[in-house]
């Protein structure tokens, strides 16, 4: 397997579209690495450059320790699943896995070999003389993993490669793709927009936004110490909540939260970091389990809220309401009974809270 290294690598399009600017990343041997971002963030062109089927506008990409700026593809030592299977529907699924050994003429005894190593890696071995029309969605998918497994390149490319599947097939291959990883310790780089994927596979996540790196990092760092207002309301589901608010100093330090009669009394950790915002406004994020619903206030500093919407999942409750004019987001305990239209009290953790600059976006 091999290292991936882009340094400043940047597409522009005709008439000046810059789709990716400057993106300095290092996928290390053996490593997991998840692009994730919203639709047109540049993640797919990344990859796409990487693969080769993208021409690099500036910039370097090295595989493997070697510059591969103008290397054709069939010779980056690379294989890629895209979103679309790409399977040919007249071939077997043994024909299709071993399409591409038979164009670079490896012999038949080694085809056979590799198909049937891949087939057993994805307990495929019970339909490799089916033709795909006969496979349900989740097993073409894994025949065009094992088009790209035979290969054993240096480094596996994965477009999107679950978005047509419905959730819980999504789930199960999210789940082999992880395990292939570990059987194969192949190097994997892999594209998605949904962060649910990137938080539960990736060793490493890349999060783009208009085609510039905001974040690298492992998934838990991520979540907990998110470097702008963009990656903190990405990484999460359900999303972080945002209050604007204002830093007021008296006696004691405040977040008083805009068009509220409310404020939250900061702890000396928090002024700490916050002094040179004194008097300044700023925005405060809050993950939906750092806010408590009750029935009662247990502070001073409880909000009453309306609960506008409540979706019991069994596992937890979600409960909606709104501040701000912004939609807001709880969660709730799944073993209480909670009524829609009906007025709680809201408790913000304010030891979990997340502080970010108004006009920058960027974590204090």
């Amino acid at each position: 397997m091999a290292t991936v290294l882009l340094k400043n690598a940047t597409k522009i399009y005709e008439g000046g579209n810059v789709a990716v600017k400057d993106v300095n990343v290092q996928i290390n041997d053996k490593e997991f690495v998840v692009l994730v971002g919203p639709s047109g963030c540049g993640k797919s062109t990344v990859l796409r450059m990487i693969a080769g089927l993208e021409e690099i506008t500036s910039g370097e990409i090295y595989i493997d320790g070697k510059i591969v700026n103008n290397v054709p593809p069939k010779d980056r030592d690379i294989a890629m699943v895209f979103q679309n299977y790409a399977l040919y529907p007249h071939m077997s699924v043994f024909e299709n896995i071993a399409f591409g050994l038979h164009l670079r003429k490896y012999d038949k005894k080694e085809i056979k070999q590799r198909v049937e190593e891949a087939a057993s890696i994805l307990n495929l071995q019970d339909y490799l003389h089916r033709k795909p029309r006969q496979l349900s969605g989740g097993q073409r998918q894994r025949v065009a993993v094992g088009r790209a497994i035979v290969r054993k390149p240096k480094v596996f490319l994965f477009d999107e490669p679950l978005s047509n599947l419905d959730a819980k097939l999504r789930v199960q291959m999210r789940t082999e793709i992880s395990r292939l990883h570990k059987d194969l310790e192949a190097t994997m780089i892999y594209v998605t927009h949904d962060q649910v994927e990137a938080m539960t596979m990736g060793d490493k996540i890349v999060i783009l936004k208009d085609g510039e790196v905001q974040q690298v990092g492992a998934p838990l760092e991520m979540y907990g110490n998110p470097i702008n207002r963009f990656v903190a309301g990405f990484i999460g589901s359900p999303a972080m909540n945002f209050l604007n608010g204002k830093l007021i100093h008296s006696d004691k330090t405040y977040f008083m939260i805009d068009k509220l009669n409310a404020g939250l009394t900061l702890e000396e950790v928090q002024i700490k970091k916050l002094k040179e915002y004194i008097d300044k406004e700023i925005i405060v994020g809050i993950r939906p389990e750092d806010i408590l619903i009750s029935d009662e206030k247990s502070s001073a500093e409880d909000i009453v809220v309306r609960v506008e919407v409540v979706e019991p999942m069994g596992n937890e409750t979600l409960l909606y309401f709104t501040l701000q004019n912004n939609q807001m987001i709880a969660r709730g305990n799944p073993n209480k009974q909670y009524r829609a239209a009906s007025d709680y009290s809201l408790h913000i953790n304010k030891y979990k809270i997340h502080f970010f600059d108004k006009e920058s976006g960027t974590t204090i």
